[in-house]
């Protein structure tokens, strides 16, 4: 969507209202699935891959567009209509005549939209850069989203790297009427934590993956992602079976020991008999890359995997793939991440009674001198320490800014002007907002939100679009997204066994070597490559001296990581040059 304004007063013949017919008229989306519809002084706009609940809206739609069945749906049901929406989706109802508007994202948040009060009314768009080009709009870097970037590697919802704008969270709206808004979630997971039969659940899963992956492919032309992953697997192997002609598959490598999963992919292929198409990223990629990462994202970014994710979807557009599907989304609908299981050890000990954890078992390890020598007991004491901390604070454990104190990383200055706890305050408001008591759909809330809207669509979703490829996600899709909710949490995670339902219920369906494969990420080989590529080091060296320039970080942090990369674990700290890196380079592009 191109930025728009609702002025927070329409006077007939006034500039004001001139000024909200041309921009209302051009809240036109500019990506996949763009609608756009004016009825007087009503307009809709909606971009996304969506459906309609309801047959008559969905014939309405048919009979006269996606947009006008959208302004019918508005006047029949006002903000109710959300409930009837299904798929990714972000839009925009506007109503100057009555000084109203309505904004909403989808329940996963796939789509993203922004907005900001202005001196003359409510700016919004699709990206910040739409918002920015309106003239009453200020390119004031907020620094608590400076830090946030840092935290995260992302700037999260609902704040974003400028003073005064902000984003939707997922399945949130904005109301605006009369000068005044609010935002609230009209939609909110129903986990279902009690006992059930694993046999039906498990035909459901069967059938409405196959379900989703149709609805994510009605034209039968699409390719898919194929990583050699679970679920990258498994949407293939679903593409594989329901389109008419071979199945066109794109999977990306790496010539370093421990990150290529090639071969899994390479398994999958063969297993469902797909037309695969690899291609190896290298140094000189990267090289060529950054400078164009940080110029396309309307914000700092810093997850690595953005550039396989281009690679991979430039790949496809090459051979004429126009859609790709991606898998993101089971493993955190399904529990497949490896701290879901570590957590839950944790949580054994807080369910053991007050008496014994804090009469016997914390005294004896804190009350004994030298014992914490024995590697054992030591590793215990770390046990302890660690469970005593609550979730979810207990997940940022390995966050390097709680590695080391705030104090070391940062100049005092830029510490006074940032709220410390609001990175935590973020994730204890997310992970209490459902309903759902057990841990596991907590977490697994709070990543719907964290890795998947903040990251990982964001990641994908702006590097297949800049490839001119369109990504639609089947394991996102609305019923999958409730039957993992039905599923309990018992069976989404069995002891340590991860995905245990999902991986039982497709065990005749997946090669078994991708089935019993352990958890891989998608990562960037960067912190391997920038020990031995000169390119990737002037890159990065030039970038650093503009961020000690910056005053934000003390100069010995930044000694400390790069000697640490040097002579410590190259991808973790490696890891944490390139989101260094990232942010100066994000910050020349965009002329900060």
């Amino acid at each position: 969507m191109t930025s728009a304004l609702l002025p927070t007063r329409s006077i007939a013949g006034h500039s004001t209202t001139q000024i909200a017919s041309r921009a209302a008229a051009a809240a036109i989306t500019h990506g996949h699935g763009a609608h756009a519809a004016r009825d007087g002084d009503e307009i809709a706009a909606i971009e996304g891959f969506w459906r309609w609940r309801d047959t008559s809206l969905t014939q309405y739609a048919h009979e006269r567009g996606p947009a006008e069945s959208l302004l019918r749906g508005y006047r029949d049901r006002g903000i109710d209509i959300l409930d009837r929406l299904q798929g990714s989706f972000a839009l925009a109802i506007l109503d100057s005549a009555r000084d109203e508007a309505l904004l909403a994202v989808d329940r996963v948040g796939t789509r993203p939209l922004a907005y900001g009060r202005f001196s003359d009314g409510l700016v919004f768009g699709s990206t910040l850069d739409a918002i920015l080009a309106h003239p009453g709009a200020k390119r004031s870097l907020d620094l608590q989203g400076v830090f946030h970037y840092l935290y995260f590697h992302v700037v999260p919802s609902p704040g974003t790297i400028y003073t005064g704008l902000e984003k939707l969270e997922p399945a949130q709206y904005l109301h605006y009427r009369a000068g005044r808004h609010e935002i609230r979630n009209y939609w909110l997971p129903a986990f279902d934590e009690g006992p059930a039969e694993f046999e039906p659940l498990a035909r459901d899963l069967r059938a409405t993956l196959e379900r989703a992956v149709r609805r994510a492919d009605p034209e039968n032309q699409s390719g898919a992602f194929l990583s050699g992953g679970l679920d990258s697997s498994t949407v293939s192997g679903m593409l594989a079976k329901t389109q008419r002609r071979r199945a066109r598959t794109y999977s990306i490598g790496f010539d370093v020991r421990g990150y290529d999963e090639i071969e899994y992919a390479r398994i999958a292929a063969r297993h469902f008999d797909t037309e695969a198409h690899e291609y190896y990223v290298r140094p000189d990629d990267v090289v060529t890359t950054l400078a164009l990462i940080a110029r396309i994202y309307d914000e700092p970014f810093g997850n690595s995997s953005a550039l396989p994710v281009y690679c991979c979807a430039r790949l496809a557009k090459s051979d004429g793939v126009n859609v790709l599907l991606a898998g993101d989304g089971g493993d955190e609908i399904f529990a497949g991440n490896a701290r879901y299981a570590k957590q839950m050890l944790f949580e054994q000990y807080d369910r053991l009674p007050a008496v014994v954890r804090r009469g016997i078992v914390e005294p004896v390890l804190n009350g004994m001198p030298g014992l914490g020598a024995v590697a054992p007991v030591r590793k215990l004491q770390r046990y302890v320490e660690q469970a005593r901390i609550p979730l979810p604070d207990r997940l940022e454990t390995y966050n390097l800014l709680h590695m080391i104190p705030l104090p070391e990383i940062f100049a005092p200055e830029f510490l006074a002007a940032v709220d410390t706890d609001g990175p935590l305050r973020l994730l204890r408001q997310s992970y209490r907002r459902t309903n759902a008591t057990h841990p596991v759909n907590r977490m697994l809330y709070l990543d719907w939100k964290f890795t998947l809207a903040d990251n990982d669509l964001r990641k994908v979703n702006r590097m297949t679009e800049h490839a001119g490829v369109e990504v639609r996600y089947p394991m996102l899709d609305d019923e999958l997204l409730e039957l993992s909710a039905r599923v309990p949490p018992a069976l989404k995670l069995r002891g340590r066994q991860l995905r245990y339902f999902f991986k039982r219920a497709l065990s005749d369906f997946l090669p078994k070597e991708i089935i019993t494969k352990p958890k891989h990420g998608f990562g960037l080989p960067f912190g391997e490559w920038l020990r031995v590529s000169p390119d990737l080091q002037l890159i990065v060296d030039d970038s650093l001296h503009g961020m000690r320039a910056r005053g934000w970080l003390r100069p010995e942090f930044i000694d400390r990581v790069l000697h640490d990369h040097r002579t410590g674990h190259a991808g973790f700290y490696g890891g944490m040059l390139w989101v260094l890196a990232m942010l100066e380079l994000w910050l020349k592009a965009h002329r900060h």
